[in-house]
């Protein structure tokens, strides 16, 4: 007589495939902050310039991670990302520090009203946010705000603005990765 798998269950190979196995929490933080400071990174091996054309990528990832997985990031991790940022980047000390942790704390206030969002919402978010973040990354650094300047900026400021699907599919990856099911050894 011959079985059917509706009368012995499924195969328990399936079974063994998911037994003991568990997302590692070393693996999810090292993928989540080592993304954005790797982010953060990024622009200075390509473009050495006095005025910056690449989009602030470690920001951008920080929001993208912030509004993706909106448990994964303290509200406090504003202070040490940005801290690194300004090391590499060349900003004054202290200014991505400010917005970094600004930007955490106002997101954190937006999520508590607004608990629902959809694509669009995060996107309009994150061109909010990241067109502050240059414009006000400007006039934090000690240049004098004028229409050269402005007009100078707008190719970083409008890429920042219309990189999120892109960033949102990276991370959306990275969060994949992040929460693979390694065996557990206990």
């Amino acid at each position: 007589m011959i079985r059917s798998e509706l009368q012995t269950g499924p195969k328990r190979t399936q079974f063994r495939r998911q037994i003991n196995r568990e997302p590692s929490p070393l693996l999810a933080g090292a993928v989540l902050y080592g993304s954005i400071i790797i982010a953060s990174w990024l622009p200075t091996f390509f473009v050495t310039a006095s005025m910056p054309l690449l989009p602030p990528f470690g920001y951008l990832l920080l929001v993208a991670w912030r509004l993706m997985r909106p448990g994964t990031l303290p509200s406090w991790v504003g202070f040490p990302l940005g801290a690194f940022d300004d090391l590499v980047s060349g900003q004054p000390f202290g200014s991505a520090i400010l917005l970094w942790s600004l930007t955490m704390l106002i997101f954190e206030w937006i999520e508590a009203r607004f608990p629902w969002r959809g694509f669009l919402q995060d996107w309009m978010a994150s061109a909010i946010a990241a067109g502050s973040y240059v414009i006000l990354s400007i006039a934090v650094s000690g240049a004098t705000l004028s229409l050269p300047l402005l007009v100078a900026s707008t190719p970083q400021l409008l890429l920042s603005m219309a990189l999120y699907p892109i960033i949102a599919a990276m991370v959306a990856l990275l969060d994949r990765f992040r929460l693979i099911r390694i065996r557990e050894v206990r």
